[in-house]
């Protein structure tokens, strides 16, 4: 029989003797819906956080030599501590005044527009590491682990954008690491987490984690990407931060 979407015939028996293999297997695979997870997805805006790596919403607190490329906020808490011997290159520390404030304002439209990102595919109760994901919208109900590697896909598109949704906590095990391949930018990945995020000892993390409550980074981890939170403090060891590239 003819192939068919909601009863409807794609090709007629007439067509379909003609079609060789291959060009029957084209026009079937652009007639057919794609899955959740290759719904294409707009990057989520940051407006006025775009340029920070670090952003607290009561305190930012540093123990160790961390190198942070990318301003540093707090707002409206006014601590920054740890400033040495943490360095800051390519930006501005901005400690409850009207830059942090209107970041702050900012990212909570950011972390509520990933939010409701979809349609998207659920890894509820499912390990990320050892995972190959393609761009698009990946949501868990509850907390979030990283153990290993999770390679990011983009599939030779530098525009494909990965959104994660924690529902609570976002956990990352030592030594483990985000691997983009397939032209991924660090710039086009984002983890919108529903409490507070744990970037283990050593884990080599990629993307914007957007927190509501707090994000702690154990000794020596390392972050392509920003570490912005809502409502808490970000706290970090001997920590290397590096706003990406290509931020929109």
């Amino acid at each position: 029989p003819a192939p068919a979407i909601a009863g409807v015939p794609l090709l007629s028996p007439h067509l379909r003797t003609f079609l060789p293999a291959s060009a029957l297997a084209v026009v079937l695979a652009l007639a057919l819906p794609s899955s959740p997870a290759a719904a294409a997805q707009p990057a989520v805006g940051l407006g006025t956080a775009t340029p920070f790596a670090v952003l607290a919403g009561t305190t930012v607190t540093n123990t160790g030599p961390s190198v942070i490329s990318g301003s540093v906020g707090v707002s409206p808490g006014t601590a920054v501590v740890g400033f040495p011997p943490a360095v800051v290159g390519n930006g501005t520390i901005h400690a409850a005044n009207a830059v942090a404030l209107q970041a702050e304002s900012d990212l909570t439209t950011a972390y509520n527009d990933a939010a409701g990102r979809g349609p998207v595919v659920d890894q509820t109760d499912k390990e990320l590491g050892g995972q190959t994901l393609t761009p698009g919208v990946y949501s868990a109900a509850t907390s979030m682990g990283l153990t290993g590697t999770l390679t990011l896909d983009a599939k030779g598109d530098p525009a494909a954008v990965f959104i994660f949704q924690a529902g609570s906590t976002l956990l990352t095990a030592k030594s483990s690491r985000v691997l983009l391949i397939g032209s991924a930018q660090e710039c086009n990945v984002f983890w919108q987490v529903g409490s507070s995020a744990t970037i283990g000892p050593a884990t080599m993390f990629v993307g914007t984690v957007m927190a509501l409550t707090s994000i702690t980074l154990q000794t020596g981890a390392t972050g392509q990407g920003r570490m912005l939170a809502r409502n808490g403090q970000v706290s970090r060891d001997t920590n290397t931060i590096t706003q990406p590239a290509g931020a929109t």
